[in-house]
């Protein structure tokens, strides 16, 4: 269904070393281009992590990512879906934070993405540590509350860090719940463990409705039986994916600023992303990935592949509306 202009390049045209990179050597398309009403997938780099509370980095992960992004094909291997032919899909460019100015940068993101929204594009997101959700979540969610499925080691449902901090990669989805930008009933929580500040963030979770699965049930259960549970929890409403990359084990994904050991491994992180197909994916990101943690790169490989995962299952979605 795509014209010429918006299928990727291909590595049997130019090699993959070659060329400027863009996300899947889709094309670029600003957010002042004339065939910016054309396109129904954006993927768009949120380059910042001012909201990180330890090790810095993610704000480096979007470039990490295009560049790998390029080893993407056409095709998805295992499930056959050729997302590029179901959707017109281009690289939207970078959100340009303040990396000075924590609540200037929040205001910036969500102005981007209120333009993505305006223009009728599904957002998919490169990251940035995981506070660039919650701006994204103001734009998309402005008319009602969406759904929230989160694959995640961490809850982020803290609500104050350091005795003032109400805006840190720890906090967002208290944040966005205390908004009324997700809809509690219809927000599953995967993989989370690891040590803990306390059970605040739990307690807040139990008391809104959240369904939390940590990852020993996960595990347990099998990501073809969760993810069951997470689409019927989400529901046939409009649904945001967020995917912070420490939810996969760090044997695997090293390159982030708080991994979690007893992770899931790189198939089963590709499995979870699969079962989303079916529901209404209104956006998604994958953020966290920190390339200072992991300089060869494949933390990024791995989130791209990941990007890759969800973009099928955005373009799926849209060719069968």
């Amino acid at each position: 269904m795509t014209d010429s202009f918006f299928s990727p390049v291909s590595g049997l045209d130019l090699p993959r070393f070659a060329g400027v990179p863009s996300f899947m050597r889709l094309p670029h398309v600003p957010l002042d281009h004339p065939r910016l009403a054309e396109v129904q997938i954006g993927l768009i780099g949120a380059p910042w992590d001012g909201g990180t509370t330890n090790r810095p980095g993610p704000r480096h992960g979007p470039r990490q990512l295009r560049d790998a992004s390029t080893m993407i094909r056409a095709v998805n291997g295992a499930t056959r879906v050729a997302p590029f032919d179901l959707a017109r899909c281009a690289d939207l460019g970078d959100v340009a934070p303040n990396p000075g100015d924590l609540m200037d940068s929040l205001a910036r993101i969500e102005a981007f993405y209120d333009r993505v929204v305006a223009a009728g594009i599904r957002p998919l997101t490169a990251g940035g540590d995981h506070l660039c959700t919650l701006p994204i979540l103001r734009a998309l969610a402005k008319a009602r509350p969406v759904g929230l499925i989160q694959f995640d080691s961490h809850s982020d449902l803290n609500d104050v860090y350091f005795g003032t901090a109400r805006y840190t990669h720890g906090t967002p989805f208290r944040r966005a719940v205390e908004e009324g930008l997700i809809d509690p009933s219809r927000y599953c929580l995967i993989g989370l463990r690891g040590t803990a500040f306390g059970h605040e963030d739990l307690d807040f979770a139990a008391a809104t409705g959240i369904r939390i699965i940590p990852v020993a049930e996960l595990h347990a259960r099998g990501a073809a039986e969760v993810m069951a549970e997470a689409r019927a929890i989400a529901g046939s409403g409009p649904t945001y994916v967020t995917y912070d990359i420490d939810f996969v084990d760090p044997a695997f994904a090293p390159g982030t600023g708080t991994p979690e050991v007893g992770g899931p491994t790189s198939w089963t992180a590709l499995e979870v992303a699969r079962g989303l197909r079916g529901l209404d994916i209104i956006g998604a990101d994958l953020v966290e990935v920190s390339p200072p943690f992991d300089p060869a790169g494949n933390t990024a490989w791995l989130g791209v592949n990941l990007m890759f995962e969800m973009l099928c299952v955005l373009a799926e979605r849209i060719a069968s509306a």
